[in-house]
């Protein structure tokens, strides 16, 4: 480029271009040389370890642990709703402040859960959210624990199609559960369900061998989800198999990939990690999450399966833990615990502190900028508790933000006005030495030096505004804090899109427009301060440049439409600050703002070419 001060802004402009386009390669990439590397440990895995019990699979469908994969065929004439499978089984109702839902005392499985804190959209009237249902509904998706036989267990175990007796009439935060089944043989298993007022549920499983001869029992743990469940795709948040097993560290496993390992086999296996210590496994979506933990202190093979039933997945996460030999007259205890409802951060963190569960904060998926990512959620939720509105704290710690950086930003301006203070020098040194590139480069870094001015300092702001940009961008998609978060107005979820559109007039015309159009008031806000930003600075003499300074504001508008609003707010928000600061430090430094002028040159060749049209 023949300016100098055009090339920092183009240099800008590609950096801020990144922020739109590329940082989903910044997951991409990892994601992919993470899902390879654990590829390579599946295909590298030993067997099944016969020590292990290998038990034929559950009439309707689960997979128990440590059993051999096999192709499934699901239960016949299954409910055609929810409703009917629930009354087809006798339940023990689950109440507490957050939730609602019981458990199926066939089996009991916790199967039942409906979040009652959370809808399926802001709208008045909303359906609340469902996070669990039965295996033979629609969408069976369920926890489940209990022991596996290793070898022949007198009078058998108790299994998916058992009917337990409780000792309570429902469950909830002040009046735990227990329930209670005695085989043939007289082994007796006893299991005491608690659950607090938020998403955890403790479950002690005991097992009194009064049978007369020793027997070896398996405690276990799982989730299980029947069907491709829908998920939004992006790179930028996980969805399916998660779980931290030990050393292995945090493991995730999308629904595809599990299916797709292998598309020769109507049955598919993750990886299985043997004796492990600490950690969880579980299936997670956006929001919501169901996670097995284990005894922290006790090893335990985790394990992510997907089977074929039908045409249709049965994806399953569990956890087996280390086999118990029991005398007659001896008592085993295994306790765990089900963690089922929204990912809130004070919620999961404060489990993970409150019983000592290993890197359990990584069931929200903070991504690979942690570091950044959820100091920028402390300090916009602790904002919120001051205000109530999410929206007022994206304002206010962008002040905060801009204040922080300010020395810096206020080095970048201020070298920037003096390039523009300079402008008539550099190109009288362009002509001078038209033909000798070598020698204009030395008296241009001369120039620079005598007038204390780096070239490149102008790029400084938006080089800070990426990682910010970056930070808000996950928290608003990630956090359950943020959904259906109101601001102000029109403007009743920061965590979508703005729902107004300049192609219906904002909602004056009776009509929808398709979603490459919808191009709300705060994107338009943001286009405009993007735009009044850029006519500060003198326009380049270079035509083409010219054109994509000109252009730059629109394409921006029509690419953030699409993002958060509460992005698009901070964005808009956060130019408005830079116009202010901008021309505080060029009238300090004595330069002229060329804004008034460029809109003139603009609306001057508007009207001229209406008159030669």
């Amino acid at each position: 480029m023949r300016d100098e001060d055009s090339r920092n802004l183009i240099l800008a402009i590609v950096l801020s271009v990144i922020v739109f386009v590329a940082w989903t390669y910044f997951y991409a990439a990892p994601q992919a040389q993470r899902e390879a590397e654990l590829a390579a440990q599946q295909q590298a895995a030993q067997a099944v370890d016969p020590a292990q019990p290998n038990l034929p699979l559950p009439s309707d469908g689960g997979i128990a642990p440590g059993a051999p994969m096999q192709t499934l065929v699901p239960g016949a004439n299954l409910p055609a709703t929810r409703e009917a499978a629930l009354a087809a089984a006798p339940r023990l109702p689950i109440s507490t402040p957050s939730k609602e839902g019981s458990i199926n005392l066939r089996g009991a499985r916790i199967d039942d859960l409906i979040l009652k804190d959370y809808f399926e959209t802001p709208e008045p009237g909303s359906d609340p959210i469902v996070l669990l249902s039965p295996s033979n509904s629609a969408t069976p998706y369920y926890a489940e624990f209990g022991w596996i036989g290793g070898g022949e267990v007198p009078g058998g175990v108790p299994d998916s199609q058992t009917v337990w007796q409780a000792d309570a009439q429902a469950l909830t935060p002040q009046s735990p559960v227990t329930l209670s089944w005695t085989n043939e043989a007289g082994i007796v298993f006893e299991r005491e369900i608690s659950v607090d007022e938020d998403a955890l549920f403790t479950i002690e499983d005991r097992a009194l061998n009064q049978s007369g001869e020793p027997i070896t029992l398996y405690p276990y743990g799982l989730v299980s989800r029947h069907g491709m469940p829908d998920v939004l795709g992006y790179f930028v948040i996980h969805e399916g198999f998660i779980g931290v097993l030990g050393d292995e560290g945090l493991q995730e496993w999308g629904y595809d990939d599990v299916v797709e390992a292998d598309p020769l086999r109507t049955s598919v296996t993750g990886e299985a990690w043997r004796d492990v210590t600490g950690g969880w496994v579980g299936i997670t979506d956006k929001y919501w999450a169901t996670a097995i933990v284990p005894d922290q202190e006790t090893s335990f093979t985790g394990r992510y399966t997907a089977e074929s039933a039908g045409g249709a997945p049965i994806f399953q996460a569990d956890a087996l833990g280390a086999a118990r030999t029991l005398a007659p007259g001896e008592t085993a205890t295994s306790t765990k615990r089900l963690f089922a409802g929204a990912k809130e951060v004070d919620v999961v963190d404060g489990y993970g502190e409150a019983y000592g569960i290993r890197q359990f904060d990584l069931l929200i998926d903070w991504g690979w900028f942690y570091f950044i990512t959820k100091p920028m959620f402390y300090a916009l939720d602790f904002f919120f508790g001051v205000f109530g509105n999410f929206g007022v704290a994206i304002l206010i710690v962008t002040v905060i933000l801009k204040i922080f950086f300010l020395p810096l930003a206020n080095k970048s301006y201020a070298s920037m006005a003096k390039m523009k203070a300079v402008q008539p020098e550099m190109v009288a040194i362009r002509e001078r030495y038209g033909d000798d590139r070598m020698k204009q480069q030395q008296e241009l870094m001369d120039l620079y030096k005598r007038e204390k001015i780096n070239p490149v300092a102008g790029c400084w702001p938006v080089l800070i505004q990426i990682p910010v940009f970056f930070a808000l961008y996950k928290v608003l998609f990630v956090t359950i804090e943020m959904r259906h978060a109101p601001f102000f107005g029109w403007v009743q979820d920061l965590a979508a899109p703005d729902p107004t559109s300049i192609f219906n007039l904002f909602g004056l015309l009776p009509y929808d427009t398709p979603a490459l159009l919808t191009v709300g008031v705060w994107p338009l806000v943001m286009g405009a301060t993007m735009f009044v930003q850029m006519k500060m600075n003198p326009e380049p003499p270079d035509p083409v440049q010219k054109a994509v300074f000109t252009w730059m504001p629109v394409i921006f508008t029509f690419m953030l439409a699409s993002f958060p609003a509460g992005l698009v707010i901070y964005w808009a928000w956060n130019n408005f600050l830079s116009v202010l600061q901008q021309g505080f430090i060029m009238r300090r430094h004595g330069v002229k703002i060329e804004l008034w002028d460029n809109l003139k040159k603009m609306l001057g060749g508007g009207r001229a070419a209406a008159k030669g049209g």
